[in-house]
């Protein structure tokens, strides 16, 4: 997924009504930044959304962490470098206007601020129409779309700017520019958070409350992967034992990994840091 400059692109298909589901992303936007595991049910007892507390986790703001929402899991990043996404743009206004967004803010539907499943919030982002070729900076600050096909659900402000206020949605390349500071004659300079796809890390495949279990697992991995080991963890009070297979020099060595895995069995599957 990625080439020298760690380049992400995903071609989506433009479809979709005007605006995003409005009770699917309601209940997301009331995700506040938490710290234990969450579990709400959306408007209507459709879809429930949960954010996936684990060891691994702790310490990382409520909206760093892996979540899962309409069955479907979404696993923020923590290295934008050269992220770049094409598909469809939508937008979010009244309905929404002075809700808390997933970072804690107050979502002001007149700032150039916009919605993404999984750049780390924070960051300003570039976004250009593919059909008329205007071009607007925002910031992110909330989760979503979560409608198939949609990338990026900007404000009204930023909607307006870039002329898809009428249509409701238009087909966009998205860039990740970083964090935004003020250079010379205070011009922007966005820095980069450092990389961390540099490092060492496991694939996390399972918790078992046995330790027999666990071991037993970790013993026919280890054959086909060269390595695998049982840890000790406690969540809620109870003891499991997590079986870390494999030793990855980079998150994206390990995210391969974790994807194999995943199309073996393992669908809980996850990526540790080992240091």
């Amino acid at each position: 997924m990625s080439t020298d400059r760690k380049r992400v692109q995903i071609i989506f298909p433009a479809q979709g009504l005007r605006e995003v589901s409005a009770g699917l992303q309601i209940l997301f936007r009331l995700l506040a930044p938490m710290a234990v595991l969450l579990l709400i049910g959306s408007c209507g007892g459709g879809p429930s959304s949960r954010v996936i507390e684990t060891p691994q986790t702790q310490g990382l703001k409520g909206w760093e962490k892996p979540y899962i929402i309409a069955g479907q899991r979404y696993d923020p990043l923590r290295d934008h470098q050269g992220y770049v996404e094409e598909g469809i743009a939508s937008w979010y206004g009244r309905d929404f206007h002075g809700r808390k967004t997933s970072n804690g803010e107050i979502y002001n539907m007149h700032a150039m601020t916009a919605a993404h499943k999984t750049l780390p919030l924070g960051i300003f982002v570039k976004v250009r129409h593919l059909g008329n070729g205007r071009e607007i900076v925002v910031r992110l600050n909330d989760r979503g779309p979560f409608v198939k096909g949609r990338v990026i659900d900007l404000s009204y402000a930023a909607a307006r700017r870039l002329g898809i206020d009428s249509s409701g949605t238009g087909p966009v390349r998205v860039e990740a520019l970083g964090y935004q500071d003020k250079g010379r004659e205070g011009t922007p300079v966005y820095h980069p958070l450092p990389s961390y796809r540099v490092g060492s890390y496991a694939v996390q495949v399972g918790a078992f409350a046995t330790p027999d279990n666990a071991h037993r697992v970790a013993a026919g991995l280890k054959t086909r992967y060269g390595a695998a080991v049982v840890t000790e963890g406690w969540v809620g009070g109870r003891r499991f034992y997590r079986v870390w297979v494999g030793r990855y020099g980079s998150l994206e060595a390990a995210e391969t990994a974790r994807v194999g895995f995943e199309r073996h069995g393992y669908p809980s599957s996850f990526v540790v840091a080992l240091d």
